[in-house]
C-alpha cells in the first residue's frame, strides 16, 4: 500500500495554515494548496490517514474545476509541478498529484451548500418540520428523496466544531445582497452541471459544499469542489429511496467509530488496517468512475 502523507514539510515555504486535510503554503503571489491523506470524523483528525486520499481529492477537484469554466472562473494557476516556482521543484516527490498552485483569493464568509436529495441533517428536519434549513419542501418525501428542483442552503464558516445553517436572508447580511445572488445562482448552476455529468457516470450528488472567494473584485471559484470529502456520492443502481445510502466517502470510518466506545473528542482511535484499506478502496473507485 503507498505511503501516507499526514503532514508537508516544505521547510523554506511559508506555512499558512494546516487544516484538517490540507496544508496551505504561500509562495510568491500565490497559495499552494496540498491535500495530504488525513481524515477526519466528527471534527477530530484521526492518528493514521488513507493512502492517496489526498491525491484522490486533488484529482477530483482538477477535473470539476475544468467542467465548470464556462460557468465561473476558478482560482487554478497550475498542477502540474514543472509549471510551479523554481523553489518547488525539488518538492516534487510530496507535491505530485496532491497539490495546487491557485490565486490568493479573499474567500467568502460563508458555504454554499447545494441539496438535491433528502439526506443527514436535511431530513432530520424535513421529519420535524417539512423544512430543510427553512425551506418549505412537499409533503410526504421519505429518506434520501430527490427534491425535483435542488436547493440552496448557505452555512456560516467555523474555525473550531461545526458550520451553522443560516437562511438565504441572513446571507443577505453578511455578504450583500449582490454578491448573495450571484454566489446562489452560481452554486445551483455548478450543481446542476454537475449531476447531469454525474448521473451519465452512474452517480448520484445528493449535495455538494462549494467556496468562492474574491479575485481582483470577481467572484471565483476556490478550494476544493465535489469531492468525496464536500459531497455526497451515491450509486444510482443501488439507490432506495426511504433508507440511507451507501455513499463514496469516508461513511466505513464513521460506520467502524460508531461501533466503538469513543466521545468524539481528540485523541481519536487509530483506524484497523482492514478500515484503512477498505476506505482507501473507495475512494480510488469514485475517482476512477467521475474521470474516466
Amino acid at each position: 500500500m503507498a505511503d501516507v502523507i499526514m503532514e508537508t514539510n516544505l521547510s523554506d515555504i511559508k506555512l499558512l495554515r494546516r487544516g484538517k486535510v490540507r496544508d496551505v503554503y504561500e509562495i510568491d503571489d500565490y497559495l499552494l494548496i496540498v491535500a495530504t491523506d488525513r481524515i477526519s470524523a466528527f471534527d477530530v483528525v484521526l492518528p493514521n490517514g488513507i493512502p492517496d486520499k489526498g491525491k484522490v481529492l486533488t484529482q477530483i477537484s482538477i477535473y470539476w474545476f475544468s467542467q465548470m469554466k464556462d460557468i465561473i472562473e476558478n482560482h487554478i494557476v497550475a498542477t502540474d509541478i514543472k509549471h510551479y516556482p523554481q523553489i518547488l521543484h525539488k518538492y516534487k516527490d510530496s507535491l505530485g498529484g496532491r497539490s495546487m498552485l491557485v490565486k490568493k483569493a479573499k474567500p467568502m464568509p460563508v458555504e454554499c451548500i447545494v441539496r438535491g436529495y433528502l439526506s443527514g441533517s436535511g431530513w432530520k428536519e424535513y421529519k420535524e418540520k417539512g423544512t430543510v434549513c427553512g425551506i418549505k419542501l412537499p409533503e410526504g418525501l421519505v429518506e434520501s428523496s430527490r427534491i425535483d428542483e435542488p436547493i440552496f442552503t448557505p452555512s456560516t464558516k467555523a474555525e473550531e466544531g461545526h458550520d451553522i445553517n443560516i437562511s438565504f436572508d441572513e446571507m443577505k447580511k453578511i455578504v450583500g445582497n449582490e454578491i448573495a445572488e450571484k454566489l446562489k445562482d452560481s452554486s445551483l448552476a455548478v450543481y446542476k452541471k454537475a449531476r447531469e455529468i454525474a448521473e451519465k457516470k452512474g452517480i448520484i450528488i445528493a449535495d455538494t459544499k462549494m467556496e468562492f472567494g474574491m479575485y481582483n473584485d470577481k467572484l471565483i471559484l476556490i478550494d476544493e469542489l465535489l469531492t468525496p470529502d464536500s459531497s455526497r456520492f451515491w450509486s444510482i443502481k443501488d439507490y432506495q429511496p426511504g433508507k440511507s445510502q451507501d455513499s463514496f466517502d469516508k461513511q466505513i470510518v464513521r460506520d467502524y467509530l460508531l461501533t466503538l466506545d469513543w466521545n468524539q473528542t481528540y485523541p481519536g482511535p487509530v483506524l484497523p488496517e482492514e478500515i484503512v484499506a477498505k476506505t482507501a478502496a473507495r475512494y480510488r473507485e469514485i475517482l476512477e468512475i467521475l474521470t474516466k
